[in-house]
């Protein structure tokens, strides 16, 4: 579980699948002070969003669907897909073992963004959270 550093009152469970230099990233915006570690967040404040980060191939593949299952059963997930090769294969597209891209493993469910680079900044991370998280607050 994660606050963001420039909004306290945002809570963010992270369910972060890091598997390749994209996931360095993603731990490098908390160990910058982007996202704070919090342990004592209220259910009914987190918004999960389950961050994809990096090439994904078929022997991960289960796994990515079971980490998104379990956390389905709370509640609504996010997904953001960060990085070019969740996005697309990246530089790895055309190998015979890697997903070009992470829509057809989750069918039915909208990937709610995109964030580009090779590898995207830790900062594009928290831009995107700040921009998915005040996009599903009620005015």
């Amino acid at each position: 579980m994660w606050r963001l550093a420039s909004r306290p009152d945002v809570a963010v469970d992270v369910a972060s699948a890091g598997l390749a230099c994209c996931s360095l990233e993603v731990e490098a915006a908390g160990q910058r002070g982007l996202l704070v570690a919090s342990e004592t967040v209220p259910q009914a404040a987190a918004v999960t969003v389950l961050v994809v980060a990096g090439t994904v191939t078929t022997a991960v593949e289960p796994a990515l669907v079971r980490l998104f299952d379990e956390h389905a059963q709370h509640g609504p997930v996010i997904i953001v897909s960060f990085g070019a090769c969740a996005t697309s294969g990246g530089p790895y597209w055309d190998a015979p073992t890697v997903r070009p891209g992470i829509e057809a493993l989750f069918p039915g469910q909208e990937i709610a963004s995109y964030v580009p680079g090779c590898p995207p900044r830790p900062e594009a991370l928290v831009v995107e959270l700040e921009r998915l998280v005040d996009s599903r607050i009620p005015a």
